[in-house]
């Protein structure tokens, strides 16, 4: 007969924890604290909120125990001791908006640009959702758009291209100039292109007017 494991002591020894060196208080909080990660889950919201609660609730527990709880390395439940209840919010909502965290590291370039050419209609929520579960980060838009541009995957192939604006039906297509052998442009018709008259000319004659005193009498 097969003896069923209980989940809060299988909790506590993937911790590296033993019931039997814990005090009654300790057990006790503890044993809220699963009934907490039972309830809400294990995703970074309620993991950041139980760990920062364990983290100041001066439960004697170690930081390496409580981040081994949670979930989360030594050093960063190190520094989130530091931080304020009001701290800690913020930073959870800024890591999951893509902000402070979410580095896109070189190695990802690969899977992404698999990504990218399997899924040519993907849109950037698609891509930021596709490397949020498969590399663990959350990243912003303009990370993401920086990233793909330097490593070449921000034009799609395969992707539709814009078509060129037809001209309104009201206005009449431009008509391409022809070069005759004189090398002055003509237009369709045959007509000359009149030449613009040259920077600073006088519109008038060119040659002074006989004076009337040189008129014979």
């Amino acid at each position: 007969m097969r003896v069923a494991l209980d989940p809060f002591g299988v909790w506590l020894e993937q911790a590296g924890m033993r019931t039997q060196r814990l005090t009654p208080e300790q057990r006790g909080l503890l044993r809220a604290a699963f009934a907490f990660r039972q309830s809400q889950g294990d995703d970074y919201y309620s993991s950041r909120l139980l760990g920062h609660f364990l983290l100041h609730c001066g439960s004697g527990l170690k930081v390496a125990r409580i981040a081994r709880l949670v979930g989360c390395s030594r050093q960063t439940a190190s520094q989130q001791q530091a931080l304020s209840s009001k701290e800690a919010i913020r930073q959870a909502r800024h890591r999951m908006d893509g902000r402070p965290y979410g580095k896109l590291l070189p190695r990802f370039a690969g899977p992404i640009a698999d990504y990218v050419f399997r899924h040519p209609q993907a849109t950037r929520a698609d891509l930021i959702d596709f490397i949020d579960g498969t590399f663990g980060v959350r990243v912003s838009r303009i990370a993401l758009y920086h990233f793909l541009k330097r490593y070449g995957l921000d034009q799609v192939p395969g992707q539709a291209q814009a078509p060129a604006a037809a001209p309104p039906a009201d206005e009449p297509p431009a008509l391409p100039l022809r070069l005759p052998p004189g090398g002055v442009p003509e237009l369709p018709a045959g007509r000359p292109v009149p030449s613009p008259a040259p920077p600073f000319s006088p519109r008038g004659r060119s040659t002074p007017a006989p004076s009337s005193s040189s008129r014979p009498r």
